[in-house]
Formats: C-alpha cells, sequence, structure tokens
C-alpha cells in the first residue's frame, strides 16, 4: 500500500540500495521476473512487503524487490537508461504524475488488468490522469499542540482568529503541502481555489511561521513555537503515536487530499507481475492493513474506512469523504515556480 508520494517520506529514505538495482542487467532482471518498485525505506515498506509475499507465493520464480527512491531522481535514470529502465514502478502524487507524463516516463494504464481497480473511489481515479490507480492518499489537515489550544480550529477558517496571528506554520510552495496550503486559502475567501496570489496575500494578514518540512512544522508545534499548522495526517498521526501532545482537526468544510497513485514505466518487461501487484494493495484486506498504525495509509477503496486508530487523522465517514475539497493540480502545479519566488520574497527573513 504505502506506494505515495516519492517527494516527501522518501525524502527520508533517500537512493540508499539504488545503486544496486542499476547494476543489474535489464536481460537478466526479466529473466528471473524480477519487479523493482521504488519504495520508501524502513517500516513504511512493510505493507507493501506483505503484498509483495502474497504475490510471490502464488507466481513461483516471481521476486518483488523494493528499494527506496526518489521521483525526481528515478525519472532523470529512467529516461537517461533508454530502454532499459532500473526501475519498473513507483507511486506518485498528482504534480508528480504530470511532471511524468510529459517527460514521457510513464505508460497508460490498462485497468482491465486491474480488477480492483473498479472499486476505487471515482474522485480519487481521476487523479492518476490515465496513468496509474490510487492505492493510498494523504489528508491535508490542521495539526495543533494540545498543551496550547484547549479549544482546537473547527473551520479552516479559524486560523484567522486573532488570537492565532503568529502562531500558525505552513508550508513553502515548493512542496504539494505548501501548493495546497494556498488553494485552500483562496477559496476559503471566495477568490477560488486556483489564485494562488490571493492564497498567498491572505496568509501574509496573520504573519504565519514557514516550515520548510512537515517534520520541522511538527518539532515547531512540539517545542510550543507554533500553535497550530496545516500538516500532512500522516506526520501528525505518526507524532501523536508517539505520545506527543499533537491533535488533528479535519476542518470543515472539508479536508483536502491527495491521492498516491501507483505507475508503470515505460518498457517494464514485469507489467503482469506490477498489475498482479496493485490488484493485491487494492484488496480491502491490504488496504485495511495499510491503514492502521504505524503506517496510517488512507484507504481509496469504497467501502473501506480507517481503522479506529487512525480515523480522528482521515476522512472516516460517507459524509466527511463527500466534503473533501477537489484540487486542480493541472492548474496548480505548473505555477509551483512563480508562487513560490512570490512567496519567499514576501516571507524573506
Amino acid at each position: 500500500m504505502p506506494i505515495r508520494s516519492v517527494s516527501r517520506r522518501r525524502l527520508l529514505a533517500g537512493l540508499a540500495g539504488a545503486s544496486a538495482v542499476l547494476a543489474a542487467p535489464r536481460l537478466v532482471r526479466a529473466q528471473a521476473r524480477e519487479l523493482v518498485v521504488i519504495g520508501f525505506g524502513g517500516a513504511l515498506d512493510d505493507p507493501y512487503k506483505r503484498a509483495a509475499a502474497i504475490v510471490q507465493g502464488r507466481r513461483p520464480g516471481t521476486t518483488v524487490r523494493i528499494v527506496p527512491g526518489l521521483s525526481a531522481e528515478a525519472i532523470a535514470q529512467v529516461k537517461a537508461a533508454r530502454g532499459a529502465s532500473p526501475y519498473d514502478m513507483t507511486g506518485m502524487e498528482p504534480p508528480a504524475v504530470l511532471n511524468a507524463v510529459a517527460e514521457g516516463v510513464l505508460e497508460k494504464y490498462d485497468l482491465s488488468n486491474v480488477p480492483n481497480a473498479a472499486n476505487v473511489e471515482p474522485r480519487f481515479q481521476v487523479e492518476a490522469y490515465g496513468y496509474g490507480v490510487p492505492v493510498t492518499y494523504t489528508v491535508i489537515g490542521i495539526a495543533y499542540n494540545r498543551e496550547l489550544l484547549k479549544e482546537p480550529p473547527k473551520t479552516w477558517a479559524d486560523l484567522w482568529k486573532p488570537e492565532l496571528k503568529g502562531k500558525v506554520g505552513i508550508a513553502r510552495p515548493a512542496s504539494n503541502l505548501g501548493l495546497g496550503t494556498l488553494s485552500m486559502a483562496a477559496r476559503l475567501f471566495g477568490a477560488g481555489p486556483d489564485d494562488l496570489d490571493a492564497g498567498l496575500a491572505k496568509w501574509k494578514e496573520i504573519n504565519p511561521v514557514v516550515g520548510r518540512t512537515p517534520g520541522l512544522l511538527t518539532q515547531m508545534m512540539e517545542r510550543g513555537e507554533i500553535s497550530a499548522a496545516v500538516l500532512w495526517h500522516t506526520n501528525t498521526a505518526i507524532a501523536a503515536s508517539r505520545g506527543l501532545p499533537i491533535g488533528f482537526v479535519k476542518p470543515e468544510p472539508g479536508t483536502m487530499v491527495l491521492p498516491s497513485s501507483s505507475t508503470l514505466f515505460v518498457n517494464s518487461a514485469a507489467k503482469d507481475v506490477a498489475y498482479d501487484l496493485i490488484n493485491e494493495m487494492l484488496s480491502p484486506e491490504h488496504q485495511n492493513f495499510a491503514a492502521k498504525a504505524p503506517y496510517f495509509f488512507g484507504p481509496t477503496v469504497k467501502g473501506v474506512l480507517p481503522p479506529t486508530d487512525a480515523a480522528p487523522f482521515m476522512p472516516s465517514s460517507a459524509e466527511e469523504i463527500a466534503k473533501i475539497q477537489a484540487v486542480d493540480w493541472t492548474k496548480l502545479a505548473p505555477a509551483r515556480g512563480r508562487i513560490t519566488e512570490a512567496f519567499d520574497r514576501v516571507f524573506a527573513g
């Protein structure tokens, strides 16, 4: 299940182990029926390993190898390989999918080979753009320090209350979290979700504290430097599960959700194995496994709701799922460079 952003948690994993993949001749891999998948590294790959073991059990002689990596480096390596890709598949969020499609390194999915894809929530499937199938999602909501805020925000607009001025953390729009944060502010105050300049102007009003990474935002809340932050549910859930006084709000009118899709690199010699692996990860049993602590991967399959320990951090009812705020990444992603420069000028120093 951990087909997730290769732009965030994989930053922690780096490219350790990728050199071994690059050293493996493509012909040898094909003959050995090996599927090479970019994962996260560490315990976050446990759901992957679970699905891989099931697939290997019903395909004697097949190996599913999971290596940590980053999307940008993987795209460059696949392009440089000129038809002899060192990887077969990975997970990507919508902006990364759009970039990879533009670079010509992804192959369109034939969903008839993934029967369980028919059970994916349609609102998630559209953000694969025909080049994959969403197997998980991450929620953008409000995290807060429970010791500093006895009455946490209930709505997005609550972050603009005078008592929170200078005490709310946000991310730079160089990240998907930061882009979503600007889009939310623009939507909230009537400018439309694609008007990132309007979103930037609204945030400037309350003098937010900028954190370069979600991890830093979490640490600032723990230290009491900020009272709340716009944050991923995964960072919040993991911090809370470790006993930190961090809570999470699924604010009205609804959360933002960033699905992560399984994608297939061009010229894979193990497509049938890839489709089998993805189909397994879209089974209700696997979705339930990956959604629980300590993984907290959002389930994309209809009818699968987060377990009790994960329910506070994700849409946990049909009503909450229906309230998810749509984001058009085809409009936001191309503006990333320009709006990041503008953001940095506003919040420099």
